[in-house]
């Protein structure tokens, strides 16, 4: 066995589920779940009409680089919603079963492990990040995310010698737990570093098309770094998703977009990987990727929800609206956010994630700790009622911690 698999930590989930062993929820009221950011949105008509109507696409064997409609279909999203013309369609764009796979896949090429290598990336954080890194044979290097910074990366108080070993960083904008958006002095400064060091730069935007206003989407990488003078994306790659945009996260379905020199080695990689996407999720893919109608719907779902959610917990729980993405972040009354999960399940049959599970303790601190992730996921009204039993639980269990 690779025995780099022992240095990986259980998923949160795993853990959630060992701290509640044993601990009867209040059978009185319903189970509402908002620990998983699983879309529960309907997937819309517009993807499943199309699956159903490329059903043949399962008799064949599909290319590995996908095929030429859908990443037409891809450069021309990327033209609409970025501003940006010209990304080529045959060397700057790579579908992909999901950002998930692609975004672990793509530390295993871009990481030489002879080289005591490091992975920098934010802390809390997406664990695929920590996992890819591990099992490249990577050191991971963790950027505190807090309140004091803004729940973004202070990327000035990375070590000078852990900058110069770096082979791969992982930004995630907006970011998971936090909705936390980069401005473009934010990239601009990572990319100076990635000038100056030669790593490249794992731009994760799976939520990017979940954000309170329809004026103001969030900045892009491929966008900042064209602001900034880079048009050939000089060791960039975006990773782009279907799973929240679409509500379609079983569709596995997504795509990289960036440097050509560095799509080039991992479509070489895939090639032999086994992870080309079928022809029938590309169907679907590419209608999806060119109907905003069903977009622009899902994000009103999510701003009535957290219109109705704000004014409820604002006072009980520390929560900032996020500027993008479909998370609460919030710091609990005590301190303890295992304790606090422990009690709303028992008391109120809702689940929610501990922060800390999201974390790793670096320095004896770990940032998440305190906090929970809120996934406002389900309905409204499921949504709402779960906020009415945090504000009840917050206000009627007393605070030891």
């Amino acid at each position: 066995m690779n025995p780099l698999l022992r240095r990986l930590q259980p998923f949160s989930f795993a853990r959630l589920r060992t701290l509640l062993a044993g601990v009867a929820a209040n059978p009185e009221l319903g189970a509402i779940n908002l620990s998983i950011g699983e879309p529960k949105h309907p997937t819309p008509a517009v993807v499943t009409d199309a699956i159903v109507g490329a059903l043949g696409g399962l008799s064949v064997y599909p290319p590995p680089l996908g095929s030429e409609r859908l990443r037409d279909a891809v450069s021309r999203w990327i033209a609409n919603r970025y501003g940006l013309e010209g990304v080529d369609p045959a060397t700057q764009i790579l579908p992909v079963n999901g950002t998930k796979e692609a975004l672990f896949s793509f530390a295993q090429v871009a990481i030489d492990p002879r080289a005591d290598a490091v992975v920098v990336f934010p802390n809390p954080c997406y664990q695929v990040y920590e996992g890819a890194a591990l099992l490249a044979g990577a050191t991971p290097h963790y950027v505190e995310q807090s309140h004091d910074t803004g729940f973004r990366c202070d990327w000035s108080a990375v070590p000078r010698d852990v900058w110069s070993r770096t082979q791969l960083a992982f930004a995630c904008s907006p970011g998971n737990p936090s909705g936390s958006v980069m401005d473009l002095d934010q990239w601009g400064e990572l990319f100076a570093l990635s000038d100056r060091y030669g790593f490249a730069i794992a731009s994760d935007e799976c939520y990017s098309e979940i954000y309170p206003d329809e004026s103001t989407p969030p900045l892009g990488a491929l966008q900042a770094a064209r602001s900034l003078g880079r048009p050939d994306f000089p060791r960039l790659m975006m990773f782009s998703s279907l799973s929240k945009r679409s509500n379609a996260p079983g569709l596995r379905s997504g795509f990289v977009s960036g440097d050509a020199s560095l799509i080039k080695p991992f479509l070489h990689y895939r090639t032999y990987h086994g992870c080309a996407m079928s022809e029938t999720v590309q169907a679907a893919s590419l209608a999806a990727w060119g109907d905003e109608a069903h977009v622009r719907e899902n994000r009103a779902r999510y701003r009535a929800k957290f219109d109705a959610l704000e004014p409820m917990l604002g006072d009980v729980l520390g929560i900032t609206r996020p500027q993008g993405g479909f998370y609460f972040w919030a710091r609990v009354p005590g301190g303890d956010d295992e304790a606090f999960v422990k009690g709303l399940y028992a008391q109120y049959n809702v689940l929610v994630l501990p922060g800390s599970y999201l974390a790793r303790d670096v320095g004896g601190r770990n940032p998440g700790r305190g906090y929970v992730r809120l996934a406002l996921v389900d309905t409204e009204t499921q949504c709402i009622e779960a906020a009415r039993r945090i504000r009840e639980y917050c206000q009627t269990t007393p605070r030891t911690q």
